[in-house]
């Protein structure tokens, strides 16, 4: 799996596909697929489906009889197999290159599963049994793979998880002071630093400070090197948008949020705190006389 994570040999068409995944015109189904609305990707769920009918499959053909079930469980995964598939292939093209090259081989590995079964299902029909079985057999086997595959991307390669959802647990409770007012760019995003966490800082004209993670939740793109419009941030990487104001994800291939902080200015110093009360800790009390809200500030109170 390492190797193949740094094999260069397949990038030309890596390339090739990923430009023609992009140049679907989905529109606003492209984030459906994404798991958007969700909160996590949807296709780790979708394949549950077509893995779950072809094993069920697998067992009726061990046991005597039940010839036309085993074919009915064969022919629901293929059904169900294109949409997981269109859902996978959406993932794919918004990753990073070593996860895109083992992506790559789980998708020819898990379309070899889709020829088998399909002429597993033909040979059935057809009456040829032990054909559709043999057919069948390695149809799941090719499916085993291509589950190994999967798995290494969602759990070695962490494809598809929430990658700022240990900020959290690494700021810890209470104001941190982020630098002087004076040396932060109106309209700009700016990158500090909450005990070591990086964060992204944008200034707005009208005087509201707005402070994110800076990881982006996606693939951990960096979002002070992104865009600023209309009161979002779009991640550089992957075009992932995030709301400034509280780090709701509103335009994908982000499926989760991210980690907001409230701001206040001291003394004409930025200062920020985790906007989760339960993980950013108790309040601070009563503002000091020379302290002013911003923005965010306010909307928290």
């Amino acid at each position: 799996m390492d190797r193949l994570e740094r094999y260069p040999g397949a990038d030309g068409l890596i390339d090739e596909v990923r430009r023609a995944v992009r140049a679907v015109p989905l529109g606003r189904g492209r984030d459906f697929l994404h798991g958007r609305w969700l909160g996590h990707p949807i296709h780790p769920l979708m394949v549950q489906v077509p893995i779950g009918t072809w094993l069920s499959a697998a067992v009726l053909d061990l046991l005597p009889g039940a010839r036309r079930h085993a074919r009915a469980l064969v022919g629901v995964g293929l059904a169900a197999a294109l949409p997981a598939a269109v859902a996978g292939w959406n993932d794919w093209a918004e990753l990073r290159r070593p996860h895109m090259r083992v992506g790559l081989v789980h998708a020819a590995t898990n379309l070899s599963a889709v020829a088998l079964y399909a002429g597993s299902f033909a040979a059935r029909s057809q009456g040829r049994v032990r054909l559709g079985k043999a057919l069948g057999f390695a149809g799941l086997s090719a499916i085993g793979i291509g589950g190994a595959l999967g798995g290494h991307m969602a759990y070695r390669q962490a494809s598809g998880a929430n990658h700022a959802e240990q900020v959290p647990y690494l700021v810890k409770p209470g104001w941190h002071r982020l630098g002087a007012m004076a040396d932060i760019p109106v309209g700009e995003p700016v990158r500090r630093r909450v005990n070591e966490v990086p964060v992204v800082v944008v200034r707005e004209a009208g005087g509201s400070v707005h402070v994110l993670a800076d990881q982006c939740s996606h693939m951990a793109g960096p979002l002070s090197e992104g865009e600023v419009h209309d009161g979002c941030i779009r991640c550089p990487w992957h075009g992932s948008v995030f709301r400034l104001s509280d780090g709701w994800n509103v335009g994908g291939p982000a499926t989760a949020p991210q980690p907001a902080f409230d701001t206040r200015i001291v003394g004409g110093h930025l200062e920020a705190r985790l906007a989760d009360a339960e993980k950013a800790g108790p309040g601070t009390g009563d503002r000091p006389a020379d302290e002013h809200p911003t923005g965010n500030d306010v909307a928290a109170s």
